[in-house]
């Protein structure tokens, strides 16, 4: 394999399949599916999933008059709501899973406790990151780039919702925007390009951890790229 140990970014919105709101059952079981895949191949995987299904913190909050601090921990609490949905689907196909929490909540998950992550990892079980940082004004692709500096993870891999890699400019708005195949960490924040927080790409950064772009629906994605396939677009 190319990576050994990853950190799986998946946004809240791909959970969302054909509904406006909330979490659809057939993506969250593909996932499931294709995280075991990986892991039947020897690959050691934590996850995060963000919440933007359930709840955007900025956006959500803003509307209903929230401060945004409240409104990104309402937004952690979404996180926590897809994480349990995704190990119900994983412990259904026989995928031995933990989730770990930012924030307490001792009756569904287990605090986050770095050491107790890596050894999850280790045993061969699948650990989710749930709530973010535990802290406001944090997204949770900063979160995902944290965990994966703390686990050492040898890659990032971000599952974009029908977006295939890395463009000069929105592809659903603008037909002429082209892929970029491979670019670095500095272009990433020189053009603002908007594949992921500036905090997060530091992060990578700083800790030598390649990111990996890639489609949501691409069959076998994380598998293919396991095994060497340049699928999406490689930051490093």
């Amino acid at each position: 394999m190319k990576f050994k140990r990853i950190l799986l970014k998946i946004s809240g919105e791909a959970l969302l399949g054909k509904q406006e709101f909330g979490i659809d059952l057939e993506p969250v079981q593909m996932i499931a599916y294709e995280i075991k895949k990986a892991r039947d191949l020897g690959a050691e995987i934590a996850v995060v999933v963000g919440g933007g299904n359930i709840f955007r913190g900025m956006k959500n909050s803003a509307r209903l008059g929230m401060d945004q601090a409240s409104g990104d921990y309402v937004g952690m609490l979404a996180t926590v709501m897809n994480a349990i949905a995704l190990q119900s689907a994983l412990t259904q196909i026989e995928v031995p899973c933990r989730v770990q929490s930012a924030i307490e909540m001792n009756e569904i998950a287990e605090p986050y406790i770095r050491h107790r992550a890596i050894r999850h990892l280790e045993k061969g079980r699948v650990v989710i990151f749930a709530a973010g940082t535990g802290n406001p004004f944090f997204t949770t692709d900063t979160a995902a780039a944290l965990r994966a500096s703390e686990i050492n993870a040898a890659a990032m891999l971000m599952a974009k919702n029908g977006v295939d890699g890395v463009y000069t400019d929105d592809p659903r708005i603008n037909k002429k925007a082209k892929k970029l195949t491979e670019i670095t960490y500095d272009d990433i924040i020189k053009k603002d390009l908007k594949v992921m927080d500036t905090s997060a790409c530091t992060l990578c950064k700083q800790n030598h951890i390649p990111i990996v772009v890639f489609d949501f629906d691409a069959q076998d994605g994380i598998t293919r790229i396991l095994n060497g396939e340049k699928l999406g677009t490689s930051i490093q």
